[in-house]
C-alpha cells in the first residue's frame, strides 16, 4: 500500500479545494436527475401501483400459446420475413456506406469540402429515426417488406458511414506508405493498405447491426413495413396475451441464435487474429 500511495498520491488525498468543482458538478447533475424524475412522475406512486397490474399481465401471458398450428405457421413465415428484411437492409447499407465512409475519412480524402459534405450527409441521414424512415418509404413504395428493408438500409447508411470512416482513419499508415514507396498510387494504397486492415472491424460492425436490425425490423413491422411486427401488434391490440408471449419468445430465440452465430464469426475474424480464442 505504501508503494501504491507513493505512485498515486492524488487518489489518497483528503477532499481539497481542487476537488470542489467536480463535487459541485456531480451534485448538480444528481439534483437535475431527481428533478427530471419528479417532473416525469417517478415519485407519484404510479409505478408502484402498476406493479400489481404488471404481475397480472405476466400471469395471463403464460404459457406461451400460438392458438393453432395455422397461427404458428403464419408467425414462423413472418419471422423469416423479418430476418430477411434485416439481412437485406443491413447488407445494402454496408455496401452503400463504404464509399461514403471512404470519402469522409481524413487519411483517404484530402479535400476538406468533400469530407465536410460526406460527414454532414451522414449526420443528416443518421438524425432521422428508423421508424420515421419506415413511414416515409411506406408512402413511397407502399406497405410490405420492401419498405422495411429500405427503411433499415437508409437508417444504417448514416451509422455505417460514421463507423466505417472512424475505423479507416484509425488504420495504420505504414502499409500505405510501403505501397507508395513501391510506386503504387492512392487507390492501390486504399485497396491493399487500408481495406485489408479494417475489413475485420467492418464485418464485426455489420454483424452486430444485423442482430440489432432483427429487433428493429419487428418494430417497423408494426407500422406496416412487413415482418412479424404486425402480428405482434394485432395480438396485443386484441389482448391475445398468450399469443403475444409466443411471438416474443420466437423473437428472443431468433435474436439469440443470430447473436451466437455472429459471435462465432466475429471471433473467427477478429478474436483469433488478436490472440483471443472463442
Amino acid at each position: 500500500m505504501d508503494a501504491v500511495r507513493e505512485r498515486y498520491p492524488e487518489h489518497f488525498q483528503r477532499l481539497g479545494p481542487q476537488r470542489l468543482p467536480m463535487i459541485a458538478v456531480a451534485t448538480a447533475m444528481l439534483v437535475l436527475l431527481l428533478y427530471g424524475m419528479g417532473v416525469l412522475g417517478f415519485f407519484d406512486g404510479k409505478l408502484l401501483s402498476g406493479m400489481g397490474r404488471l404481475v397480472e399481465i405476466a400471469g395471463l401471458m403464460l404459457p406461451p400459446d400460438p392458438g393453432s398450428w395455422a397461427h404458428a405457421r403464419a408467425y414462423g413465415m413472418a419471422l423469416i420475413e423479418t430476418v430477411a428484411i434485416a439481412l437485406l437492409g443491413t447488407l445494402s447499407a454496408a455496401v452503400l456506406a463504404l464509399p461514403v465512409g471512404l470519402l469522409a475519412a481524413r487519411n483517404v480524402t484530402a479535400q476538406r469540402i468533400v469530407r465536410f459534405l460526406a460527414r454532414r450527409s451522414l449526420d443528416t441521414i443518421r438524425s432521422v429515426d428508423i421508424l420515421i424512415w419506415a413511414l416515409i418509404w411506406i408512402n413511397v413504395v407502399g406497405l410490405g417488406p420492401f419498405a422495411g428493408a429500405l427503411a433499415i438500409m437508409t437508417s444504417d447508411i448514416g451509422s455505417f458511414g460514421k463507423l466505417f470512416s472512424e475505423a479507416i482513419e484509425a488504420a495504420d499508415r505504414k502499409p500505405v506508405e510501403g505501397i507508395a514507396s513501391t510506386g503504387g498510387g492512392h487507390f492501390m494504397g486504399i485497396r491493399f493498405g487500408i481495406l485489408p486492415e479494417v475489413f475485420p472491424v467492418l464485418v464485426s460492425q455489420v454483424l452486430y447491426y444485423f442482430e440489432s436490425n432483427t429487433r428493429s425490423a419487428t418494430i417497423i413491422g408494426i407500422v406496416g413495413a412487413g415482418g412479424i411486427g404486425l402480428h405482434l401488434a394485432e395480438a396485443i391490440r386484441t389482448l391475445e396475451l398468450q399469443q403475444t408471449s409466443f411471438i416474443i419468445l420466437m423473437i428472443l430465440v431468433t435474436v439469440a441464435a443470430i447473436d451466437l452465430v455472429s459471435s462465432q464469426l466475429r471471433f473467427a475474424m477478429i478474436g483469433r487474429r488478436g490472440g483471443v480464442s472463442a
